[in-house]
């Protein structure tokens, strides 16, 4: 697929800086195969990229060093620049032989693998463990189908286990409000319909001969669309891949189907993970039509949160599974970094990426956790060659299991006003309620933002191409906070200072670990603190559940953090404080 768009011509100073030059062929780049790989590979010579000197290099003088020192933040003297002028051709033309290359795949990690419990004094699992008590639920059967709709997995699979309900039936109901609401949320990407009549007709006939998979079994959900799944187009949301077919499931999909749950959909996300705003518009929530879900989870918050899926699968790098539970009033759970294979998953960030579920209540959370999270077994059949940092953990969760005395950590500056709403407070009031201990605890006042170019430079880098080839402009969203202005601007970060994000990061992952051996959670305004920013570089769990509905009738939440691999716990105090508000069963007024 050959693209009319002129490829960027570009050259870097010493540091990598793009100043101008040679750039890639479009047709060469993004032309996708019907298994969605890029037609250029790595070893393949990339369009149009000129030898050095050709490429303006030769042109490099003091005062194109001058100038970039402004980005850098460091001045030289005139005779450094004069040395300078001398070797820098020579650098430049090392990048351009990279470039040579081709363009590396998106699935392509870095070598240097991120592990959140490295060096952090923790002790190692004596043996790998999944051990999930459901709460009993004896609810009886809905004869509406909205009310069978809204239900929770915890209650649906009930239904279906003791065979009150067919998954064919449960598949309809969703089928039919995808149908009859998306026009008003566009959530959808793609309806599977076929598939997902298939996959229930596939379950009802497994539990009807006594093959019951699980809680899953027979349950319709919804995927983000950056997760791959065969013959079925997967687009990352973004113009440039509309017609991507992939030829194989990503692992979380795979691990889905093994459980007989049922795909009936995939949902949209802001374009290559970022925002609402997607190649078909923006995904609107469901409680307020006029406003934005949030993201880049979009469509995986607002069909759950509208009874358009049961459950839904989302991703994570930086509030991706927060802000839009926020939004759109779902429970959200972010797994500790490296639980969950995101093999098949759109890379943006191989450092930071997540999966997670999207959820109606915190049961539902850990029992589509249980299911897609990695185990020993998968890494021995070589899935860490797919995902390098995938690292399984236990996960023990009982429904019954008191958490009186948890101490849990919190800044009661937090809950101040002006810092946080009545809702905070109220919801601080309920989890005093459940008889933990409260530990009021302090953050270092650190700069937690110059973590951020960790973030920006490996999404840039996972999709250098869109840059060099100028399809960046072809993104729907074109704004100063956009990707594609911070793709561009990420060439001017100097290597130096990236290295010096990483090891403040370290600093930062031992800071957590020390507040963690004195508590089991923390406790805050879903924004508070930093938390959100600091957790997802030190890769700690977050559950963010419904605290309440605001004046203007959406939603509000408040999060709850845990320790590496301890969602079992978290998930346990989550449900004890889900009980506690009593507000999750409240709906949008779609109906």
């Amino acid at each position: 697929m050959k693209s009319n768009v002129k490829p960027r011509r570009v050259r870097m100073d010493r540091r990598g800086f793009l100043v101008a030059g040679s750039g890639v062929a479009a047709g060469a780049i993004l032309g996708p195969r019907s298994d969605g790989a890029p037609i250029a590979s790595p070893g393949a010579a990339l369009d149009g990229v000129q030898p050095a000197a050709d490429a303006g290099v030769s042109q490099i003088t003091a005062e194109t060093i001058a100038q970039a020192e402004k980005l850098s933040g460091i001045e030289f003297t005139a005779a450094e620049r004069e040395m300078m002028v001398k070797t820098l051709p020579d650098a430049v033309a090392g990048f351009a032989s990279r470039q040579k290359l081709g363009v590396l795949p998106n699935e392509l990690a870095p070598g240097l693998v991120f592990d959140p419990r490295a060096g952090m004094g923790l002790k190692k699992e004596s043996g790998w463990e999944l051990r999930i008590t459901r709460s009993g639920d004896d609810a009886t059967l809905p004869a509406n189908d909205v009310d069978i709709a809204y239900a929770p997995v915890s209650r649906v699979s009930r239904w279906i286990e003791r065979r009150e309900l067919t998954s064919a039936r449960l598949t309809s109901i969703y089928l039919e409000r995808l149908k009859r609401l998306d026009p008003k949320v566009k959530a959808v990407v793609t309806l599977t319909e076929e598939l997902a009549n298939r996959q229930a007709r596939r379950a009802d006939d497994e539990i009807a001969g006594g093959k019951y998979r699980g809680p899953l079994h027979g349950i319709p959900y919804g995927a983000k669309d950056l997760l791959d799944t065969a013959g079925v187009r997967t687009t990352w949301g973004a113009e440039p891949w509309v017609d991507r077919v992939p030829a194989n499931n990503a692992a979380v999909i795979d691990k889905l189907e093994a459980a007989g749950a049922v795909l009936v959909a995939k949902l949209s996300l802001g374009a290559l993970a970022y925002g609402d705003i997607w190649f078909e518009g923006r995904t609107n929530s469901p409680w307020k039509l006029d406003e934005g879900s949030s993201g880049s989870s979009a469509g995986s918050a607002a069909a759950t949160a509208a009874g358009m899926v049961a459950f839904a699968i989302g991703t994570e790098t930086y509030g991706s599974i927060l802000s839009p539970s926020m939004r759109c009033g779902t429970t959200g759970l972010r797994p500790t970094f490296g639980r969950v294979s995101r093999a098949g998953a759109m890379a943006l960030c191989w450092s930071l990426d997540k999966i997670g579920p999207i959820c109606r209540t915190v049961e539902d959370a850990v029992l589509v956790l249980a299911e897609i999270q990695s185990t020993p077994g998968d890494v021995e059949a070589g899935a860490q060659d797919q995902d390098p940092s995938l690292r399984p953990g236990s996960l023990m969760f009982d429904a019954g299991r008191s958490v009186m005395g948890m101490r849990v950590g919190y800044n009661p500056a937090w809950f101040e006003k002006g810092r946080a709403n009545e809702l905070d407070r109220k919801a601080l009031e309920a989890m005093r309620s459940l008889g933990v201990e409260m530990v009021e605890f302090e953050l270092p006042e650190w700069p937690y933002d110059c973590l951020l170019p960790q973030l920006v430079c490996e999404a840039a880098s996972a999709f250098e191409e869109l840059t060099r080839a100028g399809l960046d402009d072809k993104l729907s969203w074109q704004a100063p906070e956009a990707w594609p202005n911070t793709f561009r601007q990420s060439w001017f970060i100097p290597a130096n200072e990236l290295i010096q994000t990483d090891r403040f990061r370290r600093m930062v992952m031992k800071m957590m670990a020390d507040r963690f051996e004195k508590v089991e959670a923390i406790f805050a305004p879903s924004f508070a603190g930093s938390l959100c920013l600091i957790t997802n570089f030190t890769g700690h769990p977050q559950l963010t559940l419904r605290c309440g509905v605001k004046e203007d009738g959406t939603p509000h939440g408040v999060s709850v953090w845990g320790r590496l691999d301890g969602e079992g716990r978290l998930c346990e105090l989550g449900k004890e404080l889900e009980l506690a508000l009593g507000v999750w069963e409240r709906r949008p007024g779609l109906d």
